[in-house]
């Protein structure tokens, strides 16, 4: 467990209050970051804050400004500012719960893991924790941290609680927005079926380990071999994957549909094999009369 906790306060439920911690359920130590350098030196290069027309600026003469309009600014202070920060509040009230598939997806926006902050706090931990399991509710609330409110949602994940941050309403973009020209035809039932066939014939459990970002991956490799190659160049070929079609030539979607209906078939675990196409089961032999 991460040595500091993102947060530390209460979890109030009416008149009950849970002290919890909270953590960081993801991590970004996976992806590669890269800075700038130097070619002739070595050294990483660094950014002068600067204005045009001007140069080089001091520090002590950058305010934050919001644009209003193209060129035009609202300049403000840092202590103005700091002055509309949300205090930190030590409380997490669940004012409200919803039905656990009531929120879309579209506000999830980066999960914590809730632990019990002492033995005396897993009593009511354990308490909300089956009562949200049971009734299949997720909680509510707004949190207070690092000068800001987050909407976040509380709900069980094994023997623990995950707290999601959440989304407001004016973050999210509206589907319509998109979807709006899309005609609003039925599918055709038969490429309907073929399609539900292939997707049950792939359906397994989900497994994120064996998933991977081969872009990371091979990143990874490169690096390593670059150390090993004291610094020259390597470039590797790699093979563009088979798109089965030239672009531009009009997709039969019928015919791709039954291909990867068959491919899926062959791909799906065997469950009994099924008597040979174009032949009946072979019939059982009837016994024989015994004679008088």
């Amino acid at each position: 467990m991460p040595a500091r906790a993102f947060w530390q306060g209460q979890i109030k439920l009416a008149l009950v209050s849970i002290p919890v911690e909270i953590y960081p359920a993801t991590k970004s130590s996976a992806a590669v970051s890269f800075r700038q350098i130097h070619e002739p030196t070595g050294k990483p290069i660094h950014y002068d804050k600067v204005v045009t027309g001007v140069g080089p600026v001091d520090p002590e003469e950058i305010l934050k400004g919001f644009e209003i309009s193209k060129g035009n600014y609202v300049l403000l202070e840092q202590d103005e500012i700091e002055a509309v920060k949300i205090e930190s509040r030590k409380t997490l009230d669940l004012v409200q719960f919803v039905e656990a598939d009531a929120i879309d997806v579209l506000y999830y926006e980066k999960p914590y893991f809730v632990v019990p902050a002492d033995d005396l706090a897993e009593e009511a931990y354990a308490v909300l924790r089956d009562a949200l399991r049971q009734t299949r509710k997720v909680g509510l609330g707004q949190l207070s941290v690092r000068g800001r409110e987050q909407l976040v949602s509380l709900k069980p994940c094994g023997r623990g609680m995950v707290l999601e941050v959440l989304r407001y309403a004016d973050e999210v973009t509206k589907a319509q927005t998109y979807f709006r020209g899309l005609p609003d035809d039925t599918a055709d039932e038969d490429m309907l079926d073929l399609a539900v066939s292939i997707i049950d014939k792939r359906t397994a459990p989900f497994k994120p380990e064996e998933f991977h970002d081969r872009y990371v991956d091979a990143l990874h490799r490169l690096i390593d071999k670059k150390k090993k190659a004291k610094g020259k160049r390597i470039i590797e070929e790699v093979d563009d994957e088979p798109t089965g079609r030239k672009a531009g030539n009009v997709i039969d979607l019928m015919a791709a549909l039954k291909k990867s209906a068959g491919e899926a078939g062959r791909k799906a675990p065997a469950r009994g094999k099924a008597p040979a196409k174009g032949k009946a089961p072979a019939k059982k032999a009837a016994p024989r009369r015994k004679s008088a």
